[in-house]
């Protein structure tokens, strides 16, 4: 068995949780996040890991983009 884990802002992890597959287990611990990967094909790991960490990048460009967007209304 191959092992990974990534650990992300609470915000970045709970907005791509929805997706997760079986395999992707999400443990939330205060304003983080550690999502663990297992599988026991390396390529599947690379490829689980490459589309989280790319849909990581989109949802944290998105909050940052929201959190501009309302402190110029303020």
């Amino acid at each position: 068995m191959l092992r990974a884990k990534v650990k992300l802002t609470r915000s970045v992890a709970v907005a791509l949780m929805p997706d997760n597959p079986d395999s992707v287990i999400t443990e939330i611990e205060g304003d983080y996040v550690t999502t663990h990967f297992d599988t026991s094909k390396i390529g599947t790991l690379i490829a689980t890991m490459d589309d989280y960490l790319m849909n990581a990048r989109v949802a944290w460009d998105m909050i940052k983009l929201v959190n501009a967007e309302m402190k110029k209304e303020t």
